[in-house]
Parts: C-alpha cells; structure tokens; sequence
C-alpha cells in the first residue's frame, strides 16, 4: 500500500474545527477539560486493530470508536473527515499507529480542542528512533506494521491500562487486570509463533507485501522476496518485468524450496496473483494476512491467532 506525505484534503476537510478550535487548549495542554467530564471513558483509535486491544483493556466501561473499520480502506492514504474530527475531540485516550502509517492522525489531533492522552505506537515500540516516530518514512527505512511485533502490543496494552486509570482511577485495578490478562494471551501467542521455525527444515518464505515481517522474524523464518518486489506492491505500483520474473522463479521447478507465500489480503493486484498461481502450481501453501481485523472477527487475540494457526499448518502439514 502507497505511503503518501500529509493528507491535502484531510486538511481541508477539518478546516471549520481548526478555525473553532483556535484560542482553545491543544492536546496535553494544561486548563483543558477532560472528555471523561460527561461520565464516558472514550478511546479513539486510528483502525481497528487497535481498536480491538482498547476494548480487551477498557472492556465494558470504557467506549472505543475505531476511525478505520472497513477492510477495503488504506490507512496510508485515508483522508479523514469532519466526523472523525469529531471523534477525536471526544476521546480521553487516542491510540495511533505513527511512523507515517496513519499520517492523518496529526491533524486530527491538531484540529481538537480535548486534551486526549495519546499513545503513538511507533514512538512506544522503540523499533523507531522516538525523534522520528511521527514522521513519515520512505518504504525500506522502516516496518510500520507494528502490530505484527507482540512485543509492542503487550507494551499498547500496558501504556492503554495507565493511562485509562488515570483518567478513571475507579476503573484503574479493572484496566490493569484486564491488561496484564491480555498480555498473557500474547505472551502465549508469541510462544507459538517462535516454536514455528525450528518445525520446518528451510523456513524460506516469500510475501506479497512486508507487512508480517516481524512475525517472519520472531517465526525464525527468512524472507526471501525480491525487496523490489514486495516494496512496488506496497507502493501501489507495478513491479519491474525483471523483478516479477525473479519473484515467480521463486517457485519454479528446481528452485531452492518455499515453505508458503504469505498475501496481504486486502491489496490483491494482477501482479500479486499471479505469484499466487504460480505459487499453488508450484505446490506451496498460500497463507492470507490482513492490515486490518476483518469483519466478523472476535478480537485482536482471536484474529492473530488465526493467522498464527494458518501459517503454523502451512509450514506443518499432517
């Protein structure tokens, strides 16, 4: 998926809160009203992945609302609206993925007269130097995909359960519960995913987009995609003739073997399926990942479980 600079026509787009909010308190400003004022401790979250482990952390007495929920939208390049504003004012807490992923988050929270407290996910994960967190990021620099890194997503859990108990202190033993449960199930999520490796003789895998790669490596797997390859997918454009050549070779008959192709599920192109076919005609296993949950799915736990489990069977046929 195409990672574009600061959104134009988001810009635009929250140009009358801008103008209301000129005069009022920024975010983290000292004076400004807590939204928890009203009696409801909100969350606001830039797609639903994070969206989902606020709602393991908050569980009952807390609201999350999820800018992006739709599977057929692109994080890099959505342009946020009036009503997202809107949300986003209301929230005690704002989770954002940063690391110019979610590029419209900063002006959501420029344009706000709350004083959210707001957890970047980037910054929090130490997988990116803190001055450089929010920025924007030319593909190869960095894997923005952070929550494919457990690691992070327990840290996301912890930092959400502080900052809910502070502003709910009720609610504070409840939240820090509910995130040290959760941590537990990822904790256990990433023993199965480091037990996957050492179960395959290669662990040579090939993707159609980066966006598992730290799942690859706590996998103790080794991708070995053309960079070209993955990176043009990603950037919405069509890969060199050369390079989709190269990347087919992968699993042609008498190439070094491919345990599985990894797609990205929610950017499917000619290019990428034709890895796809040639993959199935080479005999190996296809395994679909996602950006986002998809709809139907009961949780962060459950929908990266799933992913875990098949590509887990793919490496481990019975």
């Amino acid at each position: 998926m195409r990672l574009h600079h600061p959104l134009v026509g988001a810009t635009a787009a929250l140009a009358a809160l801008t103008l209301s909010a000129c005069g009022s308190p920024g975010p983290g400003a000292p004076g400004a009203s807590p939204a928890a004022d009203d009696g409801v401790v909100t969350v606001v979250a830039s797609t639903n992945v994070y969206g989902a482990i606020a709602e393991a952390v908050g569980g009952e007495d807390v609201t999350v609302e999820s800018i992006i929920t739709d599977p057929a939208a692109d994080p890099h390049s959505y342009e946020s609206t009036p009503a997202d504003a809107a949300i986003v004012s209301d929230a005690d807490v704002v989770i954002r993925n940063g690391g110019g992923y979610d590029a419209f988050m900063p002006q959501l929270l420029e344009a706000t007269d709350g004083s959210p407290a707001v957890i970047d996910v980037a910054e929090l994960s130490g997988l990116v130097p803190a001055e450089e967190a929010g920025e924007e990021h030319a593909h190869g620099e960095l894997n923005e995909h952070l929550w494919y890194s457990l690691p992070t997503v327990q840290q996301v859990a912890t930092r959400l359960a502080a900052e809910l108990g502070t502003v709910d202190p009720a609610g504070a033993a409840t939240y820090t519960a509910n995130a040290q449960a959760f941590a537990g199930e990822v904790a256990s999520l990433q023993e199965r995913v480091e037990a996957i490796g050492p179960s395959v003789e290669a662990g040579r895998v090939a993707v159609t987009e980066p966006i598992p790669a730290y799942l690859i490596e706590t996998a103790g797997l080794t991708d070995v995609t053309p960079p070209e390859f993955s990176e043009a997918v990603e950037e919405d454009t069509d890969p060199p003739a050369a390079v989709v050549a190269e990347t087919l070779a992968l699993f042609a008959p008498g190439a070094e073997p491919i345990e599985a192709l990894i797609l990205n599920s929610q950017t499917q192109t000619p290019t990428t399926e034709q890895v796809r076919q040639a993959a199935r005609a080479g005999g190996v296993p296809v395994v679909e990942m996602s950006e986002t949950l998809p709809d139907g799915a009961a949780g962060y736990l459950a929908w990266m479980g799933s992913q875990v489990d098949a590509l887990s069977a793919a490496l481990n046929p019975v």
